[in-house]
């Protein structure tokens, strides 16, 4: 579901441009060492560890608890080709969606041979996805036979601790195959820093898919249609952002799916819990119901996430802001540094 602008938009809109060099292909040292590019009034050069100074007491952060999991398969095909598995999302014990890439896609009622003699039969087609039943129970097949699957600019396989760092420290339900990359910053001490100042602490659950990398491919905006995700929105989420609205609070989402969460879940015009497939595509123009301010990664140019930060901190505002962030030399994209944003003129 795409929220129309009110003027024609094209995604050359939201073009900008990143210098390769600047492409975070590792993450930093330590989770709260990456750099924090505020932008309010103006626009500031802080550390992500700053960001305690950033939150008044009674502010409420919402975080996105969705875990990753070991998505990527290595396989191979009945005819001895090779395969990539890519799961989208887990469906059953023993069913998924896939993404399966090979020099010649399978068809239903082939088998794809996995490690420990486990085979994946296709059953169908989902548009660009395989329907695919597995031999075995799917989760705890992924987490003994699968890989971190790391964003295809990164360029590299994962390695061992690609597990811990592309996981936020608060991962609870299992079902991303892509990290909520705002919440890599976090650290255990940082949480516990936020709470001491009087911050208070909500969650939601997006299981994040494959297609959050996935380019768009019509020039008009309006064109252009979203995978679909699974959202999960608590009465207890409600009521967190209900009591901190009724005190004077803000409400913080850490990063653009605990956004696309709650404006989902407030898409009746009053937040209320939500359990379902979200295809919400915020464009500039979207009025926001749910959401003060936003901790934010660096998006890829003309990405469906460039233009909901646009939407909602203002077009010109954003492009500003990264250009700034690239004559300084920020580091972008999941392993990257985050942005504190505030509205801004809708553009």
């Amino acid at each position: 579901m795409a929220l129309l602008p009110c003027a024609p938009m094209f995604i050359s809109d939201f073009d900008y441009e990143l210098p390769q060099e600047l492409i975070a292909q590792y993450p930093p040292a330590d989770r709260r060492g990456s750099r924090l590019l505020v932008v309010g009034d103006g626009i500031e050069d802080r550390r992500f560890s700053d960001l305690p100074g950033l939150l008044r007491a009674g502010d409420l952060l919402v975080f996105n608890d969705t875990r990753v999991i070991k998505a990527r398969l290595a396989a191979v095909k009945e005819t001895g080709g090779r395969a990539e598995v890519l799961i989208e999302r887990v469906d059953g014990p023993r069913s998924a969606l896939a993404h399966v890439r090979a020099s010649k896609s399978p068809k239903p009622g082939s088998r794809l041979l996995l490690a420990g003699d486990v085979e994946a039969e296709v059953t169908g087609r989902d548009g660009e996805l395989f329907l695919l039943a597995f031999s075995d129970d799917v989760m705890p097949f992924l987490e003994r036979h699968g890989e971190v699957p790391l964003p295809p600019y990164l360029n590299r396989p994962a390695d061992a601790a690609d597990i811990d760092r592309y996981q936020t420290v608060y991962a609870r339900d299992p079902g991303a195959v892509a990290a909520p990359t705002a919440g890599l910053h976090f650290d255990t001490e940082m949480l516990e820093e936020t709470r001491a100042a009087g911050v208070r602490h909500a969650w939601v659950t997006l299981h994040v898919g494959a297609g959050t990398f996935q380019a768009l491919r019509e020039e008009h905006i309006e064109e252009n249609r979203l995978h679909s995700e699974r959202v999960e929105v608590s009465q207890a989420c409600c009521d967190a952002v209900r009591e901190t609205r009724e005190s004077g609070g803000r409400i913080i989402a850490v990063g653009t799916t605990s956004v696309r969460a709650l404006e989902s879940a407030s898409a009746g015009g009053g937040l209320r819990p939500f359990d379902g497939e979200t295809e919400l595509f915020i464009l500039p123009g979207y009025r926001f119901r749910s959401v003060d301010a936003m901790i934010t990664n660096f998006h890829l140019p003309q990405s469906s996430l460039l233009m909901l930060v646009a939407a909602f901190a203002g077009k010109e505002r954003v492009l500003q802001a990264y250009a700034h962030a690239v004559g300084e030399k920020y580091r972008f994209f999941s392993y990257g540094d985050a942005m504190f944003l505030t509205p801004g003129k809708r553009a």
